[in-house]
């Protein structure tokens, strides 16, 4: 058995690119902090606000794996509308889904070359699976990035988590001033954040530069 294991190390070592991937943009220092503190854990609770770079590190690392082949596929999930809603939509799944994702792939795109990204979504490396599509299935070799998690309420955020597979990394995204479910306290993405610490393999952080212009910021406070 441990001889076979250490053949299938052997063989990823090999499948594996030698030089490191060159993005198109680089992280800041809060951001390599984070990312660290990510590759340690299977689930990261990432909050901050809008424009603190959230979305964007967590498709940084999903795209590094995924390139130097340490994982197969990655996963982009988001609260949308119902599954049934999503059935009246025109068009196949990604079509319907695209609205809701663009801006993960506008992130993917500055990031890396867009030819590049649109081939491992062609491919279903890069799948869009709505929330309401999650239960049933396992992720296994994959980086499943949860975008707008704070309007996942209780009920799908254990659905969600309890979805990863083995070899496997969670990046959860959320805002806690952007909730726009009904009650507030419904808010999954507020719950586990509070509950991570206590949790092993779970860690929560918060980011707090702000990206774009000053004035996004003096709008949130």
């Amino acid at each position: 058995m441990a001889s076979h294991h250490h053949t299938d190390e052997v063989f990823q070592q090999k499948r594996r690119p030698k030089t490191p991937i060159k993005f198109k943009v680089s992280l800041n220092e809060e951001q390599k902090e984070a990312k660290a503190k990510i590759l340690q854990n299977t689930v990261t609770l990432l909050a901050g606000s809008a424009g603190s770079g959230k979305t964007f590190l967590a498709c940084q690392i999903a795209l590094e794996k995924l390139f130097t082949r340490e994982i197969e596929k990655v996963i982009i999930t988001r609260p949308t509308v119902s599954k049934e809603e999503i059935g009246f939509l025109p068009g196949d799944l990604r079509e319907k889904m695209d609205p809701w994702v663009q801006p993960i792939y506008q992130n993917m795109y500055a990031l890396y070359d867009k030819e590049k990204i649109e081939k491992y979504i062609t491919d279903g490396q890069i799948e869009i699976v709505p929330v309401s599509f999650m239960r049933g299935r396992t992720f296994l070799d994959s980086v499943v990035i949860v975008d707008e998690a704070q309007n996942v309420t209780h009920e799908q955020m254990q659905m969600i988590v309890t979805r990863i597979g083995l070899r496997s990394k969670m990046i959860v995204c959320g805002d806690d001033h952007q909730v726009d479910l009904k009650q507030k306290k419904d808010s999954g993405f507020r719950f586990l954040y509070s509950a991570a610490r206590r949790i092993k393999n779970m860690c929560a952080i918060s980011l707090k530069t702000n990206h774009r212009d000053p004035i996004v910021e003096d709008l949130i406070n």
